[in-house]
């Protein structure tokens, strides 16, 4: 047998080992888009299909298989949902604060950086590195998360809008649109149709199923390799003003909030806390740039927050991991 000490010294290196091994392939997948978009430099417009199979076709049926099988009293954790909920809220109201000051109270530039300090990488990144730090039992609040994170900020993000005048419409048929939108969202759709496949005890018949498994499974892949790709083709000239606050606000001080108040409402299971951590600590999604586009406001900033925040995720995210795997970190912080 060896000495103890030399044991004790192996155990991290062999954490920090497994760690690599669950993030690598996410960030490898991303750098390979990035390479590829510097190097082909293909026309931009041809990204437009892949979007519209993520969004459409393939995670639609991801977000279906994740919930499906869920009996319907595990998803009902209304603790759970607003402690997560609040948390999101708290980081979009600070970085919105942040931003009403560095743009000199220009609301929809504040927006922008809102989103970007609060929305994470939930839908590309979310569910398949979760799943595979903690296991199919961490599939509910994944989705739970998704759902409610996304009506809040594609609630806001409309309804500020028409508050500062960039929608040309009434705050009324705003709401109006906005309740629209959310209720047929792809995503949102796909939530439903799991949740009542859960209350039916709904099984598809064997050809579709695996026709949606294999969908569902090219969802992650295709999404990461896109972001690569996207984030290649605008390269960053200059670091805009307050990306850095909005990075930290993001990656550190988001799943700190989520941690605390889970904490604090008590009775959560660890599981549940540590996806909720985990999710919160995702880089800025994607989506962001999607946003900025449309309202045609801060588009080199958005750009900018997914580039720094996804470099720096690679470390703050892989310390998250490493804290959660190895019980560093205790899940509930009062109890």
């Amino acid at each position: 047998m060896g000495h103890p000490d030399a044991r004790i010294a192996r155990f991290p290196m062999a954490d920090l080992l497994s760690i690599f091994n669950l993030v690598a392939p996410f960030f490898g997948l991303i750098l390979l888009g990035f390479a590829i978009g510097r190097y082909k430099q293909l026309p931009e417009e041809g990204l437009a299909w892949l979007q519209f199979f993520l969004i459409y076709v393939a995670l639609p049926p991801l977000f279906y298989r994740l919930i499906a099988d869920k009996p319907l009293s595990e998803l009902a954790n209304w603790k759970f949902i607003a402690g997560t909920t609040f948390a999101t809220f708290c980081a979009f109201s600070l970085s919105l604060a942040i931003g009403l000051k560095a743009a000199k109270g220009d609301l929809p530039q504040a927006v922008m950086q809102g989103v970007a300090g609060a929305y994470s990488n939930i839908g590309y990144m979310g569910p398949p590195l979760i799943l595979a730090a903690l296991g199919p039992e961490a599939s509910a609040p994944v989705v739970l998360i998704f759902v409610f994170d996304s009506v809040l900020l594609f609630s806001l993000v409309p309804l500020l809008m028409a508050v500062a005048g960039v929608e040309k419409k009434s705050l009324l048929a705003t709401a109006g649109e906005v309740v629209w939108r959310v209720l047929t969202h792809p995503f949102n759709v796909a939530t439903l149709a799991g949740v009542l496949a859960s209350y039916l005890k709904f099984e598809l018949p064997v050809a579709l199923d695996r026709m949606v498994l294999w969908l569902s499974q090219a969802a992650a892949p295709c999404a990461l390799f896109l972001l690569g790709v996207t984030v290649a083709l605008r390269p960053m000239k200059t670091m805009p003003a307050g990306v850095p606050a909005l990075v930290f606000i993001k990656l550190l001080l988001h799943p700190l909030l989520v941690w605390v108040l889970l904490s604090a409402l008590g009775g959560i299971p660890t599981n549940w806390i540590y996806a909720a951590i985990i999710m919160a600590a995702l880089p800025p999604a994607l989506n962001i740039f999607v946003i900025s586009t449309q309202y045609k406001v801060g588009i080199e900033r958005a750009s900018a927050c997914i580039l720094v925040g996804t470099i720096v995720s690679m470390v703050t995210l892989s310390g998250f991991l490493w804290l959660v795997k190895t019980g560093r970190i205790a899940a509930d912080l009062f109890h």
